[in-house]
């Protein structure tokens, strides 16, 4: 009580004032209607102002977290265009990595375009018709190959098509070996699964897991060494348990290929010279 009084007594003159003034306003807005009329004009204006700084203050707030979203945006953009890059670099680097590869591994060896006009894929004895004969210097006995492996051997030859017996034909035969060792064996179909082969006579003793890769050997005329030609899927006993017999998955789907690359090599008249001097020698029918 003595704290309340000794303020009465600090601000009475202040106190005074302030009522009296409330007292002044209140009688001169209440009985003149012009200064009533301007007063309010003027606190409406006050009031517009006010909601105008609020309105503009929440509209920088919201554009400055629109701006921080794309900054963001542009930044993750930023990232994923740089990773792109990268990625494209690799790629090219691999292309070229690739391609000086193929040239080493195909020194003697050519590739004639050509495509798939005609195939067969469900019987046992499938063949596919290519589009280059005789008369674009096709020969029996060519490798033929697409973007993903081996294709198959051109069987016989026309002037102007071809036919091509492919490794889902029961009576093709590829010397093919496993990547990174010596022993190899041939390539056969069981007539079964178009997209599987095996390959037999793998020594017992060669140390071959699954997912390992097929590629053809070299150890002819028709396939230089390295063409990929599908991986590993099992290794298991041969029928007579002295070897080992692998099943492979095949990489190329040949019901659905159609642009393909025929293997032409200056030495392959020169080997069939030779065998045929050979037969002839030892008297082979």
């Amino acid at each position: 009580m003595f704290g309340f009084l000794e303020f009465l007594r600090k601000y009475y003159y202040l106190l005074v004032f302030l009522v009296l003034e409330t007292v002044s306003l209140l009688l001169l807005f209440r009985f003149n209607h012009y200064q009533g009329s301007v007063w309010l004009t003027a606190a409406n204006g006050a009031a517009v102002g006010i909601n105008r700084v609020y309105d503009d203050a929440l509209a920088y707030g919201n554009l400055k977290a629109v701006n921080q979203q794309l900054t963001a945006e542009n930044l993750r953009l930023q990232m994923e265009s740089e990773a792109l890059r990268k990625e494209l670099g690799q790629l090219q680097r691999d292309s070229l990595k690739v391609d000086s590869l193929t040239r080493a591994k195909m020194p003697d060896f050519q590739a004639l375009p050509a495509t798939v006009v005609s195939h067969t894929s469900t019987g046992d004895n499938n063949f596919l018709v290519i589009d280059q004969g005789e008369s674009d210097g096709v020969r029996p006995e060519m490798g033929v190959v697409g973007g993903n492996g081996v294709v198959g051997i051109v069987y016989m030859t026309g002037p102007n098509y071809s036919l091509v017996l492919p490794v889902n034909n029961r009576k093709s035969s590829i010397s093919c070996r496993v990547r990174g060792q010596r022993y190899f064996g041939y390539l056969q179909w069981d007539g079964h699964n178009t997209r599987r082969a095996y390959v037999d006579d793998i020594p017992r003793y060669a140390k071959i897991k699954a997912g390992e890769i097929v590629e053809t050997s070299g150890y002819s005329a028709v396939f230089p060494p390295g063409m990929f030609v599908g991986k590993v899927r099992k290794v298991r006993n041969s029928a007579d348990g002295q070897s080992y017999r692998l099943d492979i998955d095949l990489n190329i789907d040949l019901s659905t290929v159609r642009d393909v690359y025929i293997i032409t090599t200056p030495y392959k008249s020169e080997i069939d010279t030779l065998r045929k001097r050979a037969d002839e020698a030892f008297g082979t029918p």
